[in-house]
């Protein structure tokens, strides 16, 4: 497995082996890695419902929970990592060029400590 300093790059490659390894690949259509997606990160969100925001943060700073989102947020990862690599999605491209369009939606003077959404800014 790729090392904590592994590339995006070398961290899809490895997803992909895993699937390829367990012919997992019949299975990773972009409508079923979305679906995993999905479901994972309510499976992240359960871990806070019911909680307020600092209990929330309480959370990340428990070792036993920690532990738990982490993994659920590695679930999320991979499956992204593994739809990206599917859909033939540069990750660092897109998230580079949605980086851009947000800093245009949402320019400092009029978002900063906004919540609000670009439109109604």
């Amino acid at each position: 497995m790729a090392s904590d300093k592994a590339t995006i790059t070398e961290l899809i490659a490895a997803i992909r082996t895993f699937a390829q390894d367990r012919d997992w690949e019949q299975f990773h259509a972009p409508k079923n890695l979305s679906m995993a997606l999905a479901a994972e990160a309510g499976e992240l969100m359960e871990h806070f419902l019911w909680c307020d925001v600092e209990k929330s943060q309480k959370f990340c700073d428990d070792p036993v929970k920690k532990t738990e989102i982490s993994d659920e947020l590695a679930d999320i990862l991979i499956y992204a990592f593994r739809f990206a690599d599917v859909a033939c999605i540069d990750p660092v491209v897109a998230i580079n060029e949605k980086m851009q369009r947000n800093k245009d939606r949402y320019p400092v003077e009029k978002a900063k400590g906004r919540s609000d959404k670009y439109n109604e800014l």
